[in-house]
């Protein structure tokens, strides 16, 4: 089992503490193809707790919520940090919102504040006070961390789960805690380790495993700045020195488009999350830098836990093991520990300290628990020697001919086709309440040749039955491959 979270606790609090030992020692550097913006640990602290005393100022007190509508800068950390230092509630939301998104989700979050950048959308009407000078905020006297209870409420963050509807997750300050299973159960991670991270600040893969994480153990965070092309990504690794790389697959295909060899010296492995790492991409990535790439699975009411890791990798096919100090099961339909090999719904036990206190309601928090257990709703089951294969989400099966499909299976079998660059499958409705499995691709490949190469990998029933080319397949702002935008695209006219 992981080490109990201390308490009195604040998450800003811990996340800092290590930097305090190397005040001089670069914390953050936003970094372009012409320069960069450094960020000392004794700045960054200074900067966190005049934000938080700024905060105060605007009259808010604990447990007020604060929303974040800023980009990829250093004042959006600088931001969330402050605000859980006061005891406030900060909510990041994606820049990439639209102003009916945005206000849909304020009105979920009712916040005291909003904390804007230039040219995010903000909501209309806005409910409450809209700050866009947060230097001003950074410079009042450094505040002291409000102190508490590990278990209560410090953040909310929006995931729009399997209905497709945002919905709030609650986190606690003990989140942060639980994120230290995650240092040799994934990242492999060191205080001197210079760890670069191409997502966006405001995703949570992005704001743990590229700034929280990095800091908390004293090492130095490298962000690319806002708009950068991935294409840059190579030049930057190499000229700062990093020595984890980590992204979505979706940022690892077009960092890799050219499938040329990268010098990256210092480079001693990649971190991939977001969505399934296709084994072809991987193995392309390892070809071009001779580094592994290592892969987790989470989500955001629970971040990572499952992995490889340098000291364990993850066997061919597989996510890799339970971080140690995890407690996760393989449940059947009853809700009981499916057989070992049969395939099954991830469930993570409510004593995981990472586990979200709940999905914030009009009238409270929920944690829905079967049992004891938070079901994921991914499908895997798990080998004999304790690793876990991925099988798809739940929500994504495809039901064709009575026969349940993972899209993750069909999309396998096409690694290796010739002409073919990028796949995903979905169902789409070709008629009323029928539905075929389709596949979008990218390439120059006809589709008369992939439906000879599914004949002969697949199953009948498993086969494609649409094929649709595409010059890129919708993905979210992270990466993320969108699966009902693709079903939508796909869907022929009826």
């Amino acid at each position: 089992m992981s080490a109990p979270c201390p308490n009195p606790f604040n998450l800003a609090a811990y996340v800092l503490a290590a930097g305090a030992r190397v005040p001089d020692k670069i914390a953050l550097a936003v970094l372009s193809p012409t320069g960069s913006e450094r960020w000392s640990y004794a700045r960054l602290e200074g900067a966190v707790r005049g934000m938080a005393s700024g905060l105060l100022v605007q009259g808010l007190e604990p447990g007020d919520r604060v929303l974040l509508r800023l980009g990829n800068t250093p004042e959006f950390p600088i931001a969330f940090l402050g605000a859980v230092a006061a005891g406030l509630i900060p909510v990041p939301t994606s820049a990439q919102l639209t102003v009916p998104e945005i206000t849909r989700l304020t009105q979920v979050i009712t916040p005291k504040l909003i904390l804007a950048g230039p040219g995010t959308a903000l909501p209309d009407p806005a409910p409450c006070l809209v700050v866009t000078d947060l230097t001003s905020l950074m410079q009042h006297s450094p505040s002291d961390y409000v102190m508490g209870d590990p278990d209560r409420l410090a953040y909310l963050v929006f995931t729009s789960g399997t209905s497709g509807q945002p919905r709030a997750v609650a986190h606690a300050h003990r989140a942060v805690w639980a994120r230290r299973m995650m240092w040799d159960g994934w990242y492999g991670l060191r205080p001197d380790d210079r760890l670069l991270h191409a997502g966006a600040f405001n995703w949570t893969f992005t704001l743990g495993t590229g700034l929280l994480d990095p800091w908390a153990i004293g090492a130095t965070a490298l962000i690319p700045a806002e708009g950068l092309d991935p294409s840059a990504l190579p030049l930057l690794l190499r000229r700062h020195d990093a020595t984890i790389f980590a992204a979505a697959p979706g940022v690892y295909r077009k960092f890799l488009k050219d499938h040329t060899p990268l010098s990256l010296p210092k480079l001693r492995h990649g971190l991939s999350a977001g969505e399934k790492l296709p084994e072809a991409l991987r193995a392309t990535w390892e070809e071009a830098t001779g580094t592994p790439v290592h892969e987790a699975l989470g989500m955001s009411e629970c971040s990572t836990f499952l992995s490889g890791s340098p000291a364990r990798p993850a066997p061919n096919g597989t996510l890799g093991y339970p971080q140690p100090g995890r407690r996760i099961a393989v449940l059947n339909d009853a809700g009981a520990p499916a057989a070992l090999g049969d395939t099954g719904v991830l469930a993570i036990h409510r004593s995981d300290l990472g586990l979200m206190i709940g999905y914030l309601r009009e009238d409270g928090l929920d944690l829905p628990l079967t049992g004891d257990w938070f079901l994921t709703g991914d499908l895997v089951h798990e080998d004999p020697d304790g690793a876990i294969r991925y099988a798809g989400r739940r929500d994504d099966l495809m039901t064709t001919g009575g026969f349940r499909v993972s899209p993750l299976e069909v999309e396998a079998a096409f690694d290796g086709a010739p002409d073919l660059t990028d796949c995903a499958a979905a169902p789409v409705e070709v008629k009323r309440d029928t539905f075929v499995i389709a596949l979008g691709y990218t390439g120059s490949a006809e589709p008369d040749s992939l439906r000879s190469w599914a004949e002969a990998r697949l199953a009948r029933y498993k086969q494609p039955r649409l094929y649709t080319r595409f010059d890129t397949l919708p993905r979210t702002a992270n990466g993320k491959l969108d699966r009902r935008s693709l079903a939508a695209l796909m869907k022929e006219p009826s």
